[in-house]
């Protein structure tokens, strides 16, 4: 009776990090969007750096005050150095994609988005000449195709916002892979949660000139719409919250289940954010983009599949 009481009890806890994880993941994206798009908040970069600046905050305070995960210290020049590498590129994917935000519809920049596994699989052959079985890179064809059927039948496409959208999902792939080769050393490895301390304060003091040069009037644009919106304060704190929120929640449920279970809602998270995108902003949509959107969801599940059977 025990037994089962803690399995019940365990299953709830589980149940709820995963809700957790979709409500952060999805709701980051369509405050994001909500802000930048529809909003008039056309401000990516000081958007990133609020993200950033929730994230170090509750970082610090989850790791030396509550204690979710021991902190570790950064014991060389070295290894700061490439956490400093990683942040730089980490911060980049994190702009790109809210730029690409202002000019894609969600449902779209999440098509574009699915082809992480495309990029990760060629910067993994570039720089550590890792070969996957071709089986493996075969189930990338779909995943680019899907994206490139998307593309001619997407009604909102946008050249900026795609050039700008890809870069974000390289860069995504490339920071994985680099992580890998940088802290590879058992002496240097981090947690995602203390790589997330240490790189969102270096992504800040990164991004400050970025908005002094490219978005020089951000602080009297956000006070103007702050004073015409009640709610543009309360939406600025509830995204950047939700940024960290999704870290946190990606930590925990790989954490208390796996990769792999990850990765399966990590696929189903993007359909549901599809299908909410076009509900609450209403952006067309085609049978073509639907059907482009889907094979490389479909590319993607069966890309992770062949990854799983060839360890």
């Amino acid at each position: 009776m025990q037994l089962q009481l803690q399995l019940k009890k365990e299953a709830i806890f589980i149940a709820s990090l995963i809700i957790l994880w979709y409500s952060s993941n999805i709701g980051v994206l369509l405050l994001n969007k909500l802000l930048l798009s529809n909003y008039g908040f056309g401000f990516p970069i000081f958007l990133t750096m609020c993200h950033m600046s929730a994230c170090a905050l509750f970082s610090y305070i989850s790791i030396v005050f509550l204690k979710v995960v021991p902190l570790q210290r950064i014991r060389s020049r070295s290894q700061f150095t490439k956490i400093a590498t990683l942040s730089l590129v980490f911060c980049g994917s994190v702009v790109g994609g809210n730029i690409s935000l202002r000019y894609l519809p969600v449902s779209f920049n999440q098509a574009v988005g699915a082809t992480t596994p495309f990029f990760t699989a060629l910067f993994a052959y570039l720089m550590t000449f890792k070969r996957e079985a071709w089986i493996t890179y075969g189930c990338l064809v779909p995943v680019v195709g899907g994206v490139v059927i998307a593309s001619g039948g997407e009604p909102s496409f946008h050249l900026y916002g795609f050039i700008m959208c890809t870069s974000a999902t390289a860069a995504r792939a490339f920071k994985s892979v680099l992580q890998g080769i940088l802290l590879s050393s058992e002496g240097e490895k981090l947690n995602s949660m203390n790589l997330l301390l240490y790189m969102s304060p270096i992504a800040v003091v990164a991004l400050i000139p970025a908005i002094l040069i490219m978005e020089p009037t951000v602080l009297d644009a956000v006070m103007s719409l702050g004073m015409e919106s009640k709610f543009m304060w309360l939406l600025l704190v509830i995204n950047s919250a939700m940024a960290y929120s999704a870290n946190l929640s990606n930590f925990l449920v790989t954490k208390h289940t796996s990769a792999l279970t990850l990765q399966v809602l990590g696929n189903a998270k993007g359909a549901v954010a599809v299908v909410i995108s076009i509900l609450l902003f209403r952006n067309p949509v085609t049978f073509m983009g639907i059907g482009g959107y889907s094979i490389t969801v479909l590319g993607v599940a069966a890309y992770g599949e062949t990854k799983r059977r060839s360890k």
